[in-house]
């Protein structure tokens, strides 16, 4: 498609080297109104550099809060967070997330929204940030829609736009908050492919907090189990299976299982806690 490409264009298409994290001793308090809560104790966790990871658990064990804290919009009570070795404090262009929510701009038409996150980047023209502002939307196969009104697409068209506008900065971590859970099955099956695909490419680092197991199983190479109140990691599962992966293998469905049973267990023995 771009047989022409500036040599700013060519370089801002440049597969970046992935970031490695490293979660140390991360614990988060909330106060709410019956009280403090914790949301996080004592987490410990490294992600290697290109590893997809899914985080899964029961709404409340902490999740979100340590995805908003890897991107550095939240800060942790005690403990740190490092990206290649330099402390997480604010938010960075290395760390974009995805939230839930495409949270798009009406104002603007699908290129444009893809272009907005180009509008920082420094050494490109704008006909630069036009060329990668297009290779991102042909990257998720929106080319044709690129001048349609958010309005007039569909749920999984929003997604793949929000997924272009993040991808756009060329990030070396990409942070998903559930962002296929609005989504009806058959369009998160086919983000589940496309999602797999654009890793596989763009070599990215990629944390993803859901609460569907088998979506967990269908993406992550590793799997962590998180627990309420507190929140902690509970138990890892790793995914050996090759990809792309279908969401409704046999296979795939033997992981989710196994992560489902351990989910169960420790559900029951808190209930046997009286917690």
């Amino acid at each position: 498609m771009f047989r022409h490409r500036t040599g700013s264009v060519t370089e801002e298409l440049q597969l970046v080297p992935p970031s490695k994290l490293a979660i140390e001793d991360v614990s988060k308090t909330f106060q709410a109104a019956t009280g403090k809560v914790l949301a996080l104790d004592h987490v410990n966790l490294q992600v290697n550099e290109g590893e997809f990871v899914c985080l899964v658990g029961p709404s409340g064990c902490g999740k979100t809060t340590l995805l908003n804290i890897i991107a550095g919009l939240e800060k942790p009570d005690n403990g740190s967070v490092r990206a290649d070795g330099k402390p997480v404090t604010s938010p960075g262009r290395d760390r974009l997330v995805m939230f839930q929510e495409p949270a798009l701009f009406p104002w603007l038409d699908v290129f444009g929204n893809v272009l907005f996150g180009l509008k920082l980047k420094p050494n490109l023209t704008n006909k630069d940030r036009r060329d990668v502002a297009k290779y991102y939307l042909e990257l998720v196969g929106l080319t044709r829609f690129e001048h349609a009104n958010i309005h007039e697409l569909s749920g999984g068209m929003k997604q793949r736009a929000a997924l272009a506008r993040a991808l756009a900065p060329n990030p070396r971590v990409l942070l998903m908050d559930e962002p296929f859970a609005a989504l009806d099955a058959l369009t998160r099956e086919q983000l589940y492919g496309d999602l797999q695909r654009i890793w596989k490419e763009r070599k990215k680092t990629i944390v993803f907090v859901t609460h569907n197991v088998r979506e967990a199983a269908c993406l992550g190479e590793r799997v962590l189990l998180f627990s309420p109140h507190p929140g902690r990691i509970q138990e890892e599962f790793v995914v050996d299976l090759p990809r792309p992966r279908d969401i409704n293998s046999v296979d795939l469905a033997g992981y989710a299982t196994k992560i489902i049973r351990s989910l169960r267990k420790f559900s029951e023995e808190q209930r046997e806690d009286g917690r």
